[in-house]
């Protein structure tokens, strides 16, 4: 082995999807230095199964300057028509994103791979994680890396993220669990062409025998999902067994009527669709995002995002902890996983229900599904609950000790004086401070304050650079913005200068 003696990186992520390149670029530009290994080789196709971006993950993009760009690169769906004639209008949702954006995932990680290196990420595809090292009275993790010639070197870094998917190495070398168990046993996924193309943007139906699922990428491509259900006595093909068009046809005849004339594909699997989640997204200085934290079916399109807004979540927390501005490191990592392992574990369970009422057979399970369907578009609250858990935007995290909600929840796009938004403020990767005019700038302390763009607004929003309300109160002196802010961030002149040990 090679050992390259060096300082250790501030951060090691392992994994070039969409979760690490978001992580990489927000604490690139953070300042920090941050390489990403990815085993894939840099001309591979990363053909996965992510094509929805919901509404949440589209305000984190946009507080990254990112968000119109591939909104004009996809498609927006605003009603979503599964199951039992079902319709629901995202156009409920509070939010400058009221819709579903379908767009194929590596549309998404062009983007967040050209902000990672334009903020100084260096990526090294071809390079694969073999293994790590952390002592509990040491500053760093040592990386084992295999490189594309073979060689197996050693890297240095103060924090190391997992972000290297549903088989992921880092997981495994941290001798963590994986406990879950098989939802769909045979799922083939693929991307085709349609010779009928139907109405709708989204096609998706359930039959006793069988699911179906269309929706177009662009470009003529449609993404197909397909599963029948296993007949007695007979086992279903395994994940990686052979699989060709003509099975996925039949499938789509028997769940939507017609196959739409598939043709042409340039891509098929059969996959086996898991729920899982690790217990613990944090073991001293490694943590784990995305699926390599939890993974479920992909009804409801909820796997990507939940790993973008994983990423978002941490990003910022690792950033004031190496930059020593935050006054209890260890807490406001440990929160990490705090909040969004209970988001890991209410994504499974929504995602489960959706995919458990497609398979649902029998005379019992339709008739509940029919009238579910019936009367959840005349049920405006629980519809809101609905859309916001899918969306995002409903997702929440307990208020500080302290605080009283909004605390805790995801902060609408505010307007703020001189036309400008709250998620346009947040773009500078700091909180957020909004007042009426007059109120001081707690001193020497690195955040953006703007104010109101109504006049007679009192009240005063301390915003985390993730998006979330951190502090909030109808009015406030300066002492007590400062004590608010105080509990958040360390002044300039406070901040110590020794690195925090691992929990």
């Amino acid at each position: 082995m090679t050992t390259v003696a060096e300082e250790p990186l501030d951060v090691a992520v392992v994994g070039a999807g969409p979760t690490g390149l978001l992580l990489a670029g927000d604490l690139a530009a953070a300042g920090l230095s941050v390489t990403v290994l990815e085993r894939r080789p840099r001309t591979a196709a990363n053909l996965t199964r992510a094509f929805a971006v919901h509404a949440r993950t589209l305000e984190l993009l946009d507080a990254r300057g990112l968000a119109d760009e591939l909104v004009a690169r996809g498609r927006r769906i605003d009603r979503i028509s599964p199951f039992g004639g079902m319709a629901l209008s995202l156009q409920r949702l509070n939010t400058r994103y009221p819709f579903v954006l379908i767009t194929p995932q590596y549309e998404t990680e062009k983007l967040l791979e050209r902000r990672a290196l334009s903020t100084g990420v260096d990526i090294r595809y071809d390079c694969q994680f073999v293994g790590l090292q952390q002592d509990s009275d040491s500053a760093s993790v040592t990386l084992a890396v295999r490189t594309a010639a073979g060689a197996l070197t050693t890297l240095h870094a103060r924090h190391v993220v997992g972000a290297d998917g549903v088989r992921s190495a880092v997981r495994d070398a941290l001798g963590l669990p994986f406990p879950g168990h098989a939802v769909v046993r045979s799922m083939i996924l693929a991307d085709v062409r349609l010779t009928d193309p139907p109405a709708e943007l989204l096609t998706v139906n359930g039959t006793d025998d069988a699911f179906a699922f269309l929706v177009p990428f662009g470009d003529g491509w449609y993404r197909a999902i397909g599963w029948r259900r296993e007949r007695a006595g007979t086992p279903a093909p395994a994940p990686g067994d052979p699989v060709d068009l003509d099975e996925l046809r039949a499938i789509a005849r028997t769940a939507l009527g017609t196959d739409h004339g598939m043709h042409g594909h340039r891509w098929i699997s059969r996959l086996q669709s898991d729920e899982r989640q690790v217990p613990q997204y944090r073991l001293g200085r490694v943590l784990l995002a995305g699926d390599a934290a939890h993974v479920h079916s992909p009804a409801g399109g909820l796997g990507m995002n939940t790993g973008l807004q994983d990423a978002a979540n941490l990003s910022w927390k690792l950033a004031a902890v190496l930059h020593g501005r935050t006054p209890d490191p260890e807490g406001l990592l440990d929160s990490y996983h705090r909040e969004r392992h209970p988001v890991g574990g209410l994504v499974l369970r929504v995602s489960g229900a959706i995919v458990r009422s497609a398979m649902a057979t029998g005379p019992a399970p339709r008739t509940a599904r029919r009238l579910g369907a019936a009367l959840l578009p005349r049920l405006g609250p629980v519809q809101d609950r609905a859309l916001g858990l899918v969306s995002g935007i409903g997702i929440a995290y307990p208020p500080p000790p302290g605080t009283r909600r909004p605390a805790g929840r995801r902060a609408p796009d505010l307007a703020l004086a001189h036309g400008q938004r709250l998620y346009e403020a947040l773009r500078t990767g700091g909180f957020v401070l909004v007042t009426p005019p007059g109120a001081a700038t707690p001193p020497g302390t690195p955040l953006a304050h703007r104010h109101w763009r109504a006049d007679g607004r009192t009240a005063c929003v301390l915003v985390r650079p993730d998006g979330y309300v951190a502090w909030n109160a109808p009015r406030a002196t300066d002492a007590e913005l400062a004590t608010a802010v105080a509990a958040w961030l360390l002044p300039d002149h406070a901040r110590p200068d020794t690195d925090p040990k691992p929990a």
